[in-house]
């Protein structure tokens, strides 16, 4: 393809020579060999990644059931695994002291850095914090925090001791947690007094005290101090505060053997018409899946700093700022602030002092920093960058060349990931060190991926120069399983449309080289 700042005759952008020596799936034909057999045979490809990459209690008998026809697959058949211990204890044996969390906090210089040692004594104090209020297994755990490290702590938590958690977006309204907590019954609620965010604070505990009025199920708030303001109000009869709560509990807790079809979370996607859908995900088919795309998206290595900018309350940041880089064991940032705060070179400041190799962002983040001009980036050195990934909707070209040459200075890959709640992790990804990149495309399905492309009536179109609307045929480990409480919905709007296939309910064009594009 030439030298890596070229473009080809076609638009295609190449592969970075860097990434190409070294990253674990190198050139088309590795990544289109590993594909085809993904397809072909997913019993054995899936179930040799999972017996390579997770850690098991008892091991699977079979690693798939079921079709997406009827809605009822199961991955990982009998087999019995924790979330947490593939997370923390397993890198713990291997390098207690390494970096796990670094958190950048709202002001600069107030973070801190959490080995995975001390990842397990927090998490495991919450995890016995949690059992010693009466928290069971099953049992759902909403969680409405800010980005601190304690999102991450309680999250990792409820995995270790077989809780729920449905974590909700720290911007939400009151009405809107209400909704939730009520929908996935949650009788465990965490909180902290108030959260911090490009300066402005957010008055957490107020919001979840008007949300849980009247809710006589909600057995504790579990509150963490993030400001310390001592008007922030705590009523003893159900606040619990954890500052002082956790200095009675041990740093260690025993893991429970989960069945990998257990469910792991709930995380409400905002629909637009009706309540809220509570997808719903399972243990070992979500971890896999989500450790692989993180790992073959990102070409991770195990002296990776990872910086996903999301928020913990969402998709991308379950999947790519928690479980994912941690499965993998690499180091992984909390981002507290947004982009703009205290100036427009947050970003990039982050960059530099971390020495962050894989940044991820959405295309709105993108494109207001391109829109304020290119002289503050030029104030750091952000040589450390190898990938750039682009989440939430697809990119605009101008922003993706912005991003790929002022940002990347032509040396990164722009790794534009498509992929839902639902689905766990991506679906369509190039990977870096070997699709070659298209601004404004989500290139190349993922392993285990079948698109399928349909007229509105669910009958395929075949070949490429192509528009309809996307479609999957198989099952892939990180679907989604149900609907919380609602399974008859979850087959409506994802099953019914066209029989057979799994509906993304987006449109796509599909062009002359096969590579997708997200309408």
């Amino acid at each position: 393809m030439g030298d890596s700042a070229g473009v080809s005759f076609n638009g295609e952008y190449p592969v970075p020579d860097g990434l190409a020596k070294t990253a674990h799936v190198r050139g088309m034909e590795q990544y289109e060999a590993m594909y085809k057999r993904s397809l072909e045979d997913p019993e054995n490809f899936w179930g040799e990644l999972a017996r390579e990459n997770i850690d098991w209690f008892r091991q699977f008998d079979q690693a798939v059931v079921g079709t997406v026809n009827k809605g009822d697959v199961a991955w990982f058949l009998n087999g019995e695994t924790n979330v947490s211990v593939n997370c923390i204890d397993r890198h713990v044996k291997k390098h207690p002291n390494k970096t796990a969390i670094i958190w950048e906090a709202d002001e600069i210089g107030q973070g801190r850095e959490i080995s995975y040692t001390e990842l397990l004594e927090e998490t495991c104090r919450i995890a016995n914090a949690m059992k010693h209020a009466g928290v069971k297994r099953g049992d759902t755990v909403a969680i409405y925090m800010p980005m601190i490290p304690e999102v991450a702590f309680v999250m990792l938590a409820c995995t270790r001791i077989g809780a729920v958690h449905s974590v909700v977006f720290a911007g939400f309204s009151a009405d809107a947690l209400r909704d939730r907590v009520l929908d996935a019954h949650s009788q465990w609620v965490f909180t902290a007094d108030e959260g911090k965010r490009g300066g402005r604070t957010l008055p957490l505990k107020q919001i979840v005290d008007v949300a849980v009025d009247g809710l006589d199920f909600v057995r504790k708030v579990f509150v963490f101090k993030r400001t310390h303001n001592p008007e922030v109000k705590m009523n003893p009869t159900i606040d619990v505060d954890m500052d002082e709560e956790l200095l009675r509990h041990r740093p260690y807790c025993p893991a429970e053997f989960m069945n990998s079809e257990d469910l792991m979370f709930i995380l409400y996607t905002s629909g637009s018409t009706g309540t809220p859908k509570g997808i719903a995900h399972t243990t070992a088919g979500y971890l896999l899946y989500t450790m692989m795309t993180a790992k073959y998206t990102f070409d991770l290595h195990d002296d990776d700093i990872f910086a996903c900018v999301a928020d913990a309350g969402w998709i991308t940041g379950h999947s790519y700022i928690i479980y994912g880089p941690l499965a993998n064991g690499v180091t992984t940032i909390m981002f507290e602030s947004t982009p703009m705060y205290p100036d427009h070179g947050r970003y990039w400041d982050l960059v530099q002092r971390h020495k962050v190799t894989k940044f991820y962002t959405a295309p709105t983040a993108i494109r207001a920093l391109m829109a304020r001009g290119n002289d503050k980036i030029k104030e750091y050195d952000l040589s450390s960058l190898k990938i750039l990934g682009s989440v939430g909707e697809p990119i605009n070209p101008e922003a993706w060349k912005w991003y790929y040459e002022v940002v990347g200075n032509r040396q990164c890959y722009i790794a534009d990931t498509y992929w839902q709640t639902e689905t766990g992790g991506h679906i369509g990804v190039g990977l870096p060190g070997a699709t070659p990149m298209k601004p404004g495309s989500c290139t190349k399905p993922f392993f285990g991926i079948d698109f399928v492309v349909t007229d509105e009536h669910g009958t395929e179109i075949k070949g490429n120069d192509i528009e309809g609307q996307l479609c999957i045929r198989n099952p892939w480990p990180g679907m989604a399983r149900t609907v919380y409480g609602n399974h008859n919905r979850y087959l409506q709007v994802y099953m019914a449309t066209h029989k057979g296939l799994y509906f993304t309910g987006d449109g796509c064009r599909r062009d002359k080289d096969g590579y997708y594009f997200i309408t």
